[in-house]
């Protein structure tokens, strides 16, 4: 078992909710994302209160929620096959989306529109208003399970939140003994929504930053990509390349 397990850029959670540590150090310089691990993280020792208000304002907005057994008519169903949970749910999203936007601070509003909004997504214009369009998806018993299992780890489990960019996260921090640090950042060269903003820059920023993890000794892990759709990520390869070199000359200074 790690000491601590380390994320500079946590996103959901999925990779430290399936990680066995003592402690839990989770950062992500999206503001939303760590205000909704906050708020999911103070109903630790109350879930059942969290499930209630959640519930409730699904009802009162009047989403589908086959989970609750709140069902899309069958004539719904027939008429749009793969996309009738979007026609269904779209008056109650976008309702709630344009009440979450005038205060922005209601974090219960906004987990709602997460669970009902495309792909599960946060994504907000520059005028700092969410404006992702509804998904074709409900509150359903794989919703509840997972909801359940993040509960169940938060309330065994010493999680830290922060909100911080990945350099000083990284670098201004003592380590100890058995501290291990993931790193799953946007992809230089892939084109999504969670890559928007990470430029040339912040890619020699990242891979300078691990240099100087690994000068004092501490161990880490990246999640990239060296070839996407004919492109090349050139930084990362030559970056690469010395820790390769490395690796064989000690594994034969070894034999």
């Amino acid at each position: 078992m790690l000491f601590r397990s380390i994320e500079p850029f946590v996103g959901g959670g999925s990779v430290f909710l399936n990680t066995k540590a003592k402690v839990y150090i989770c950062n992500d310089l999206n503001t939303h994302m760590i205000q909704l691990h906050k708020y999911l993280y103070s109903f630790k020792e109350n879930r059942a209160k969290f499930f209630e208000n959640f519930e409730k304002m699904i009802q009162v907005y009047g989403f589908s929620a086959s989970y609750l057994g709140i069902t899309v008519p069958e004539e719904l169903k027939k008429k749009y096959i793969k996309t009738y949970y979007a026609k269904f749910n779209k008056q109650a999203y976008d309702k709630l989306k344009k009440e979450y936007n005038q205060n922005k601070n209601d974090l219960l509003k906004l987990y709602v529109l997460l669970i009902y909004g495309f792909n599960h997504m946060l994504r907000f214009n520059k005028s700092c208003e969410f404006n992702l369009p509804v998904g074709n998806v409900d509150y359903n018993k794989n919703v509840y399970k997972a909801l359940n299992a993040y509960f169940d780890f938060i309330d065994k489990n010493e999680v830290l939140f922060s909100n911080l960019d990945f350099e000083s996260f990284l670098l201004d921090r003592k380590y100890s003994e058995g501290d291990f640090v993931y790193l799953d950042p946007p992809y230089l060269i892939s084109a999504c929504e969670y890559n928007k903003g990470w430029t040339e820059q912040s890619e020699i920023r990242l891979l300078s930053a691990l240099d100087q993890l690994n000068l004092r000794g501490i161990r880490f892990a990246l999640s990239n990509v060296f070839v996407h759709k004919g492109q090349s990520n050139s930084l990362l390869i030559k970056w690469a390349e010395k820790y390769t070199v490395e690796r064989v000359k000690d594994r034969k200074s070894v034999v």
